[in-house]
């Protein structure tokens, strides 16, 4: 617990919990613009606001988009991604319909598939020391 800033407090618990979250687009379709990827970056800001997350860091390239997300226990990842994903989807096909048509079709944005990598300051053989040094009672 290094980083004091990053942890959050809520009620019953303190935590800091992050993503490393990866969309890829229906079939690697280069689709992304420099502006679509700002409103993209947006439209997912304003998702994690509704689900009490932070978009920490955003950015893309032509065909996918990389984020970095903070989020509580209470919310579960994979119910973060699909509103993050199905939310995006609905607005760029509808902002962007006749340039989404060029390179995407059926109906869909993303990819089904997705990569989450937790983050955190130590890797698991540190954070395993730690657990395997704790003063654990003899009697």
């Amino acid at each position: 617990m290094e980083n004091e800033a990053e942890i959050r407090k809520g009620r019953h618990c303190v935590h800091e919990l992050s993503a490393h979250l990866v969309f890829v687009t229906k079939c690697r379709g280069n689709v992304f613009t420099e502006p679509m990827l700002t409103r993209c970056e947006e439209i997912l800001r304003n998702v994690c606001a509704d689900f009490e997350c932070e978009l920490v860091e955003f950015n893309g390239e032509h065909d996918h988009v990389h984020l970095l997300v903070g989020f509580p226990p209470k919310v579960a990842l994979s119910t973060l991604v699909n509103s993050l994903k199905g939310v995006s989807a609905r607005y760029l096909r509808k902002e962007y319909d006749s340039h989404v048509r060029e390179y995407l079709w059926g109906g869909h944005f993303w990819s089904r598939s997705y990569y989450a990598g937790s983050t955190g300051g130590a890797n698991l053989t540190t954070v395993r020391t730690y657990i395997q040094g704790q003063d654990r009672p003899t009697r």
